[in-house]
Parts: C-alpha cells; sequence; structure tokens
C-alpha cells in the first residue's frame, strides 16, 4: 500500500476543525500530521483534541517542516494568496478553501507560482466531487432533461455576528465570496463555459459594509443562470437545472450531510402535483471532505492532474468580480476602504 500523504493545515477555523479534517482522518491516504496556529496553546489544544500528533506555534513553523508534504489552508480570505504562495515556495502541495483569492489577477498569481514551485493546487470546492454531484453530471451529459437550458441557485444563512471574519469586508467578507461562489461555480460547471453577459443587484449591510443579498443572471450565449445568495436569510440552499425534457432538482447541493442518504429528483411531465413524472435517486451518505482529501492526495502520489484544475478558480472569480460590477461595483460601501 502507498504510504498516506502527509498533510499540514494552516489555522484551528471552524471548517477546518468541524469538517475538512475529521473527514480527511478517514480516508487511508491521508495522515493529518501537524496543525498551525498564531497561538501555539490553541494549537496544541486543538491538535490534541483531534489526535494530531505535532503543532506548531506559527504557521511558518508548520511550512519549515520537512515531512509536511501537503498544506489545507482555511483562513479567512484576505491570507489565501500569501500563505498558498508561501506553502508553494516551501514545496507544499495546496488544498486552499474557496474562494482561492480576493481577486481573479490573485488567484492567477498563486496558478502561477503553485505551476512555478512544481506542486499542485487545487481550490476547495468539495461538493463537486460526491456521488450525487457526479450522478448530476452523467444524468445532464446523458440527456436525461433534454438539453440544458437554465440553472436556478440559491445558498443562505443568517448571520449578524459583527466580528464573525463573513462579516468582515476587509477580510473576503460577505455573501458573494462566502456562499455566492457556489452557485456561479455550479452554473459554470454544468454549461462547461463562461457566461457572455452578466447581471446583478447587490444589497450591502450598512455596519458591516458587505453585500447581504445578491442576485445575478448570468447568460450562457441564451441559456441562463438565476443565482441568490444572502448572509441575513433563512438557512437554504438549493439547486435545479431546467431542460428541454425535464428538470433536475438537487435538495442539499453544498453542506451535503456526511451521515444522512441525499437524494436528487428528476422531474418531467408537468408541475407536482398535477401531471409530473417523478425519479428519485438516492445516494449513501458520503463524506464528501473525505473524498475530497482521498482525490487530492491520490493525485499526488500518482502525479496525475487534482480533479478541479485551479484555473478554475481564476475564472470563477472572475465570474464574481463580474457580478460585483454589474451590480454597481458596491460590494463595499463608499467609506469602506
Amino acid at each position: 500500500m502507498t504510504d498516506p500523504v502527509r498533510w499540514g493545515v494552516l489555522g484551528a477555523a471552524a471548517i477546518a476543525v468541524n469538517k475538512v479534517i475529521p473527514g480527511m482522518q478517514k480516508a487511508a491516504n491521508c495522515h493529518i500530521l501537524g496543525l498551525a496556529s498564531r497561538n501555539a496553546d490553541r494549537a496544541g489544544e486543538v491538535a490534541a483534541s483531534l489526535g494530531i500528533e505535532r503543532s506548531y506555534g506559527s504557521y511558518e513553523a508548520l511550512l519549515a517542516d520537512p515531512d509536511i508534504e501537503a498544506v489545507y489552508v482555511p483562513l479567512p480570505n484576505n491570507l489565501h494568496a500569501e500563505w498558498t504562495l508561501r506553502a508553494a515556495a516551501a514545496g507544499k502541495h495546496v488544498l486552499c478553501e474557496k474562494p482561492m483569492a480576493m481577486s481573479a489577477d490573485e488567484a492567477a498569481t498563486m496558478v502561477e507560482g503553485a505551476a512555478k514551485a512544481g506542486v499542485k493546487l487545487m481550490e476547495a470546492f468539495m461538493y463537486r466531487l460526491h456521488p450525487s454531484w457526479v450522478r448530476v453530471r452523467e444524468l445532464v451529459a446523458g440527456g436525461s432533461i433534454g438539453e440544458l437550458q437554465a440553472v436556478h441557485g440559491f445558498f443562505a444563512y443568517h448571520n449578524l455576528d459583527p466580528a464573525n471574519i463573513r462579516n468582515i469586508a476587509d477580510l473576503g467578507g460577505g455573501g458573494l465570496m462566502d456562499i455566492g461562489c457556489y452557485p456561479v461555480n455550479v452554473a459554470r460547471m454544468m454549461f462547461g463555459a463562461e457566461p457572455t453577459a452578466v447581471h446583478a443587484a447587490l444589497r450591502r449591510d450598512p455596519t458591516f459594509g458587505t453585500d447581504v443579498l445578491t442576485s445575478a443572471v448570468l447568460d450562457f450565449d441564451g441559456r441562463h443562470a438565476v443565482l441568490s445568495c444572502s448572509t441575513q436569510h433563512e438557512p437554504y440552499q438549493h439547486v435545479q437545472l431546467l431542460g428541454t425534457e425535464g428538470r433536475l432538482s438537487v435538495e442539499i447541493p453544498f453542506n451535503i450531510p456526511p451521515d444522512l442518504p441525499t437524494r436528487i429528483v428528476r422531474y418531467a411531465g408537468g408541475t407536482p402535483p398535477v401531471a409530473p413524472g417523478t425519479e428519485v435517486f438516492e445516494f449513501a451518505p458520503a463524506d464528501q471532505y473525505q473524498i475530497q482529501g482521498e482525490l487530492f492526495s491520490a493525485a499526488i502520489r500518482a502525479d496525475t492532474p487534482v480533479p478541479t484544475p485551479p484555473e478554475d478558480a481564476v475564472a470563477n472569480m472572475a465570474v464574481l468580480e463580474r457580478i460585483v460590477a454589474a451590480a454597481g461595483g458596491a460590494a463595499r460601501g463608499p467609506d469602506d476602504g
């Protein structure tokens, strides 16, 4: 059996502690060897709670450890580029949380830095690798709903904490960066193209300066994606793929629970409950973070491309920038810097 890839984690963010690390620890080809924090005590406590052998009181110390082969970066958005580039320069492969950067230009610099260093880089859009989305792509490609014409996506939660990084504009907060990037990614993935035109509206929180409700229409040469995200809304997420001969409903498209079965439903022939033909596809529980770790680690060991090329992160960020521009460039208020 091939030796597991030895991973280090930069920071003790909630997504790392609660989701990504536990998922990757279930993967036979992943070994979470170390965790770093700017607070040595915090690093030690978190590492011990997760059964991680090594802890470091700085990110630099982790990157200097020759036993670490790959790094997961769950830091605030404004730190992604710096620490991805520093990890790459240290010879570490990098799995970076989404959005990979604060701008498309910054993301392109990260891709160039990883290529120059000869390391692998991927944006952590874990949902793409879940069996339910693998099946969605197969169904659409196979003509299950005819020709795909429209994508409808919504992603929201409710967070009014001013100390939360999602509500701090300078750290890359706001709904579009945090969760709007998901339905944008879905639309680009499913149409296999970049939008030819973008229309959008955006509302900012007067205190935070971040976007709290953003909606966009992306035109893909006459095919449309209609997307909304909110940080001050009832928690909800859904994606519908509408074609000429049916539609697919993805009930939990992004925060897919690792311990519960999930479903996609194909409808054809009318609107429920009047005249629908319904076909349900159910998937056994699967941890998308485990799958992400397995596939990235397998690419390292086999020296093959990662599941999602890093250039996709540049393209996704470019669409986010176009949405902000189409909404009047109002991602932040005029006095927010």
